[in-house]
């Protein structure tokens, strides 16, 4: 299962968080987010953690030749959109990007929302499911109506985000199959601040659920 931790800020968390498990780690890439990572910060950032973890981008609603060039300069590995892309965009941002995973998010409210999702797994690699805030993109602490998704089944891999903590975990995963998780305020002291304890505590708690 994959497992990503969002708004990493640090070398020196994002390196204690890959090294206690995580597969993934998040940067945020949309200037309105607390956790937010300017160009001058995310590429020393990305450099200095080399290839601990796969490293994964948040963009909502930017150019795509602007994605392409922040992916060119720091080498992510996977780009999340995380705004109101469409699918053509996607097209677009693959034909730019063959070798870079795409990940398309979406803020869930009902189920026409993942119908909507659902036209998006022939463009992109891999979908994100997040709760819906009016005012926020994502980090919100909210939690997704986990038996409203009971029956969502893509034909692509999809990650479980939303409201998740180290004391929910097992709970969603006992109601949900998804081949990853996301988490980010659920595991920090403040945005963009990991409490590597509570990291620690989810790490503990998923081996004992997965095992």
């Amino acid at each position: 299962m994959r497992i990503k931790i969002c708004g990493i800020t640090t070398i020196e968390q994002g390196m204690a968080i890959a090294q206690m498990g995580a597969t993934d780690l998040g940067f945020i890439c949309v200037p309105s987010s607390p956790r937010y990572l300017n160009l001058t910060k995310l590429y020393p950032l990305i450099a200095g953690l080399g290839s601990v973890a796969n490293t994964v981008g948040v963009f909502a609603d930017f150019s795509v030749m602007t994605i392409a060039q922040v992916v060119g300069l720091t080498e992510l590995n996977t780009v999340q959109l995380h705004g109101n892309e469409s699918i053509e965009f996607c097209h677009q941002l693959r034909d730019l990007l063959p070798a870079t995973e795409i990940i398309k998010a979406w803020r869930v409210r009902d189920n026409s929302d993942l119908d909507q999702i659902a036209a998006y797994s022939e463009v992109v690699d891999g979908l994100l499911l997040d709760a819906y805030h009016p005012d926020a993109l994502g980090g919100t602490g909210q939690t997704l109506d986990w038996e409203q998704l009971g029956a969502f089944t893509p034909p692509i891999p999809w990650l479980l985000a939303g409201g998740l903590t180290p004391d929910n975990i097992c709970t969603a995963l006992s109601q949900l199959h998804p081949d990853g998780i996301d988490l980010s305020s659920g595991v920090e002291v403040a945005p963009g601040n990991k409490d590597l304890a509570l990291v620690d505590r989810l790490f503990a708690n998923l081996s004992r659920r997965l095992s």
